[in-house]
């Protein structure tokens, strides 16, 4: 059960604002955010099982993101990896809505996914379980997490009135990665009085999931990833990695101007 918010083109400073938690079982071996040679040439995280990723920039600062998507239809043995999608879009040249044109017509062999991706001059969200299966987004704020966008669980709905109340104070600074890594972290259960859904799920589960930042011992939020990107170019992406009891393992972090690049 993974969580996000962005915001995109309404911030003074950053084109492209995006702070999200992946959880994933703690068993599931991954390799922390760093550089893709080409033909991917980005920075991300990597699944070592199936060897995909679930958030991404490339040089030319274009983004993705993907989560899963929460229900009752299990992708066949053969389905091809959801994780795969997000280095496929960077190994082309196409923007975000002409990818996810050529990616209709075989999307429904995937299990079922969210993907937002952002072109600099676009930012699209695809999925295989809604009608249509991708279109434009305007200037705005978007929550994501297992469900259509901006559906509104109460874990999203209290992560996005942080962030909300965030943009409209920021005055664009070095804490503001702080700021998000914190609204991140808040690993308090939806209370009844917020309604969290009902997933048939035990009761244990089931308010477990209900946190943005999930902790339990085999399954929870493995990362939580910070990305500002500047009309220029400008990039700050961090990402902070947690073990099994919630506690920080490991930071990654790579601040670049204009068209640099990691080596």
């Amino acid at each position: 059960m993974c969580l996000l918010v962005l915001a995109w083109n309404v911030h003074p400073r950053y084109r492209l604002i995006v702070a999200a938690n992946r959880d994933e079982y703690h068993d599931r071996p991954a390799e922390p955010l760093g550089n893709w040679p080409p033909p991917e040439d980005m920075l991300a995280g990597r699944d070592l099982r199936a060897g995909g990723t679930w958030l991404g920039v490339d040089r030319r600062r274009r983004f993705g993101v993907i989560t899963n998507f929460h229900d009752l239809r299990r992708a066949a043995p053969t389905a091809p990896s959801r994780g795969g999608l997000i280095p496929r879009f960077m190994r082309q040249d196409a923007g975000a809505g002409e990818y996810l044109s050529s990616l209709e017509p075989q999307a429904a062999a995937y299990g079922g996914f969210n993907l937002l991706l952002a072109d600099g001059r676009s930012l699209w969200y695809g999925s295989n379980r809604v009608t249509p299966f991708a279109r434009e987004l305007a200037p705005g704020v978007y929550g994501l997490s297992n469900e259509r966008l901006d559906t509104p669980w109460p874990k999203l709905r209290r992560v996005r009135a942080g962030f909300e109340s965030w943009l409209r104070e920021s005055a664009a600074c070095d804490t503001d990665a702080a700021v998000l890594f914190a609204l991140l972290g808040d690993s308090r259960p939806a209370t009844e009085a917020e309604r969290p859904p009902r997933m048939g799920l035990p009761p244990e589960w089931e308010k477990t999931l209900s946190a943005p930042f999930v902790r339990h011992s085999l399954y929870g939020t493995r990362c939580s990833t910070v990305a500002l990107i500047e009309p220029s170019g400008g990039l700050l992406l961090a990402e902070r990695r947690f073990d099994s009891e919630g506690r920080c393992s490991g930071e990654s972090e790579y601040r670049l101007k204009g068209e640099q690049w990691p080596q």
